[in-house]
């Protein structure tokens, strides 16, 4: 799972936007702020119905990862968390 999900910047991080787009999910901010110090992305390509491929995006570390348990449920609450 992406480490951003309890990150205190999850809603302003410029990389968590871009692994929401390669997730096609909305948004937290529209206009991120903040780029975090070396993110380090894990990409797993996945096998899906109908013979089609997917690809799962999550950040597996970063220098500036700052922990928040459950911060992204916070601005979401009641949402499943992405995975």
């Amino acid at each position: 799972m992406c480490i951003c999900v309890d990150c205190a910047w999850v809603d302003r991080c410029k990389t968590y936007y871009t692994v929401e787009e390669h997730h096609q999910v909305k948004h937290l901010s529209k206009n991120p702020d903040f780029q975090g110090t070396n993110p380090k992305i894990h990409i797993n390509i996945i096998d899906m119905p109908d013979s089609e491929t997917g690809i799962e995006w999550d950040v597996r570390g970063c220098d500036s990862f700052h922990q928040d348990l459950g911060k992204w449920s916070r601005l979401r609450p009641g949402e499943e968390i992405p995975k």
